[in-house]
């Protein structure tokens, strides 16, 4: 245990310079991803982490529309504590045809172990924008392993909205502990720093580094804001700078003008910011829901500076936020009608997910999910086709093919610790009903793949759709990873009958479970 307390700081500083200088260089479409153990010190503070090419967080993907991904995990991860086995989910891809190689853990495969690799190979022939990955085995990503995704489009509707939009305009948000995962409390009251592009500070290390964001004055920048929370939602700004949203979850909206962005774990935002303010040094704001809130001495904090400013903290204050992001201010760019009728109900298929808890475990609908051994993708190729047949048993929803489905998240004081942000794999979905809002939007609502459930304060029963046209068990949870772990998942089993012949897998992935099986439980 003693690898996750201070360590010598040589170590800490050779990885957080190996951070500054690779964090932000693009890798792909075909690389080679080593998962393993380092000490890190984003804030100051060194601690064993669970880095990517050496990296936490891991560096950033690259790709254009079209391309075929080939993503190589090498495992060489060496510390229990944080798992030896791992596996990644690359977040908001819709693995049509591969749902093999889409990461959860017990859902769509058995983890890689320690000393093996495995191929993720998937293509993407229609989807661009903002992406991320990050591991998709037990609370493992709060401990280091994620990073973002960009998928370009060369022919992006927006493109003459803004000039720059390379590795150096994404912004990463992340909550991080000085205690790994499996060490500390079930439920964190709050995390000890938020990392903004890899650096942050607390009220200890208040001389720690900060991120730079360099800009050119005249200049418009596509900024693709990434929120790889493993908790808190945060609401994000920069002073004395507008931002015009044009993304949300890689779904191009129409342009929106706002001053601040609540964004919630897995959520991603691209917004336009146009450097036209006065030559120097800005804020930027990354404030958590809750735990160690506001911005003493720099924390949750950022630097926006304009590239001839002189290299100082800046003394901009912080404006009341006037025009808020409103999700239900977002619209797609292009027409993208909502599945089913405009009425309550009016699809093939509506399920509601009734939410609790007993103190540790979360539930939907009278079950809380805890993983199969065999998982979910296998039992169906080894040929179980009723949602009766698969385990874990209550947590797996058979969904038909080519329909309409509506699900709905009522916000009860029964699950607490809303908002809760839910993810569906495979999908991309129109929020018919959002969160804060009572009305039904059946016209022109957002689509996207991470949604605010909203507090039972504001009576909220926010409501999403989306149409079966990608068989496959997808995984539908909650995106606090530590809520995850206590089984705030189901599975959607979309089209059982055609899962098999639709997603042939290859064999290094029929290998991965008798390898994983063997394993000894302190190899895991």
């Amino acid at each position: 245990m003693t690898g996750l307390r201070l360590l010598p700081s040589f170590a800490a500083l050779a990885v957080t310079v190996s951070l500054a200088l690779n964090a932000l260089a693009g890798i792909g479409p075909v690389l080679d991803l080593t998962i393993s153990n380092a000490v890190v010190s984003p804030d100051g503070f060194s601690r064993a982490a669970v880095v990517a090419n050496d990296q936490a967080p891991g560096p950033l993907i690259t790709g254009q529309m079209g391309d075929r991904f080939q993503i190589n995990v090498v495992n060489k991860l060496s510390n229990h504590t944080m798992l030896k086995s791992t596996s990644i989910h690359w977040h908001g891809f819709f693995q049509k045809g591969t749902n093999w190689a889409d990461g959860p853990a017990f859902v769509n495969q058995c983890p890689i172990a320690t000393g093996h690799s495995f191929l993720y190979d998937f293509q993407v022939p229609d989807q661009a924008g903002t992406f991320w990955y990050h591991s998709h085995l037990s609370t493992q990503y709060c401990d280091g392993l994620r990073g973002p995704f960009v998928v370009y489009d060369p022919n992006d509707p927006h493109a003459s909205l803004y000039d720059v939009d390379n590795d150096d305009t994404v912004i990463t948000l992340a909550d991080w502990y000085h205690t790994a995962a499996k060490l500390g409390p079930a439920f964190p009251p709050g995390s000890d720093a938020t990392l903004i592009n890899g650096l942050g500070r607390t009220a200890a290390t208040p001389n720690a580094d900060l991120a730079v964001i360099s800009v050119t004055h005249g200049k418009r920048y596509r900024f693709r804001l990434v929120s790889m929370s493993c908790d808190p939602a945060y609401t994000f700004s920069i002073d004395d700078h507008s931002m015009t949203i044009i993304e949300a979850d890689s779904v191009n909206t129409k342009p929106l003008e706002v001053d601040s962005i609540q964004i919630f774990a897995g959520q991603r935002y691209s917004f336009v910011l146009e450097a036209n303010q006065d030559v120097g040094n800005y804020w930027v704001r990354a404030d958590p829901l809750f735990g160690t809130t506001g911005f003493d001495g720099g924390i949750n904090s950022a630097i926006l500076r304009y590239d001839t400013a002189s290299p100082t903290e800046p003394t901009t204050t912080q404006a009341t936020s006037t025009k808020p992001l409103k999700e239900t201010d977002l619209e797609p760019l292009a027409s993208m009608p909502v599945p089913g009728s405009a009425v309550s109900g009016g699809v093939d298929k509506a399920i509601n997910f009734a939410f609790s808890f007993n103190g540790s475990n979360f539930f939907i609908n009278g079950a809380t999910f805890q993983p199969p051994t065999t998982p979910v993708l296998l039992q169906i190729m080894s040929g179980a086709q009723a949602a009766s047949d698969l385990l874990p048993s209550g947590d797996v929803y058979a969904l038909p093919s080519d329909s309409t489905i509506e699900l709905s998240f009522p916000a009860t004081t029964g699950a607490p610790g809303a908002p809760h942000p839910f993810h569906l794999h495979g999908h991309t979905f129109a929020v018919v009903r959002s969160a804060g809002s009572t009305e039904y939007n059946y016209d022109n609502p957002i689509w996207r793949d991470v949604v605010s459930t909203g507090t039972p304060a504001a009576g909220d029963n926010v409501t999403i759709r989306f149409r079966t046209d990608n068989p496959g068990p997808w995984f539908l949870h909650c995106h606090i990873d530590f809520h995850l772990e206590a089984g705030f998942a189901v599975v959607m089993a979309e089209d059982i009958p055609d899962t098999k012949a639709d997603n042939p897998v290859p064999q290094a992935w029929s290998d991965l479970c008798p390898i994983y099986d063997a394993l000894d439980a302190d190899d895991q």
